[in-house]
């Protein structure tokens, strides 16, 4: 990226080390970081949810209805992985209580970030106050498996919107890191900006330290197919991608194939309908 910011863009390369955070959160002993290609398990099939919720109460999208619709998707649909843009914190544990129903005997594990506010230095919030942002829901595959959580606040932002927009990875099992983001909605050159700090940045620092691991990113972009600020000169030319015709999108690494993707109906709740993908994971063919 250039070092020179477009106007209306502020860049604070520093701010990422100060807001990055990595917690173990489950101790029990997963792959090691350093594990080669050849001790990787076989090909992995898991199935991705993206839902924007508009949850805040503040957004004319709001409905009150889109907690409620998202449970009942998770419900039918049965998702491995799921990430979810424009909720409020307490959002992410009612939505994890349906993803531990529809996973009974298994370890699933959850990560909310909020976006900042940048007037009060603090969070964003909803309108019935609780921290406002985006999340994570993952299903640990492998018996005895751990996770660890990054997260962090973009460094570009629309310095006309009080909103600082936010990213979240979680590393799985040693095999995956699953991360969701939702990029500028006021300019889509900040958005650009932000998602390819996000893809040539950042996610190789963590793809470094969990040993090459693949990773997958998925949200909301705000970025489309063809537009002037074109979602597709973010990242890896060839690296697997999809949409759902719009502004959501899943972008992965080397190591993860992408198929069947599919819009699921959120019957008037939000703006957005779900995106449902397909990931086969082969860490053997993940890049170094």
């Amino acid at each position: 990226m250039s070092a020179q910011a477009p106007a209306g863009i502020t860049r604070a390369p520093g701010r990422f080390r100060r807001a990055l955070t990595v917690g173990c959160l489950v101790a029990a002993a997963g792959m090691p970081s350093g594990s080669s290609a050849a001790d990787s398990p076989a090909p992995t099939t898991l199935r991705l949810l993206q839902m924007n919720l508009c949850n805040s109460g503040r957004a004319s999208c709001y409905t009150g209805r889109s907690p409620t619709r998202a449970a009942e998707v998770i419900s039918a649909e049965r998702p491995d992985l799921v990430t979810l843009n424009e909720i409020c914190q307490d959002d992410v544990t009612a939505l994890e209580s349906t993803f531990e129903a529809v996973h009974p005997g298994g370890t699933v594990v959850s990560a909310f970030q909020a976006a900042g506010d940048r007037p009060s230095g603090a969070d964003t919030r909803c309108r019935n106050g609780q921290s406002y942002g985006i999340g994570v829901l993952a299903r640990l595959t492998a018996p005895g498996g751990r996770h660890t959580v990054h997260s962090g606040i973009h460094p570009t932002q629309d310095l006309t919107d009080p909103e600082e927009r936010s990213w979240l990875c979680v590393h799985v099992d040693g095999a995956l890191s699953v991360c969701t983001t939702h990029l500028a909605a006021t300019s889509s050159t900040v958005a650009l900006a932000q998602c390819a700090h996000l893809l040539d940045e950042i996610l190789p620092v963590i793809r470094r330290s969990t040993g090459s691991a693949p990773t997958v990113l998925s949200g909301d972009l705000n970025l489309r197919r063809g537009g002037d600020a074109d979602v597709r000169s973010c990242g890896p030319s060839g690296d697997p991608r999809a949409d759902d015709g719009a502004v959501q999108h899943v972008l992965a690494s080397g190591g993860v194939a992408l198929c069947c993707t599919r819009s699921v109906d959120m019957g008037g709740a939000t703006d957005h309908p779900g995106l449902l993908a397909t990931l086969t994971v082969d860490r053997r063919r993940a890049a170094p």
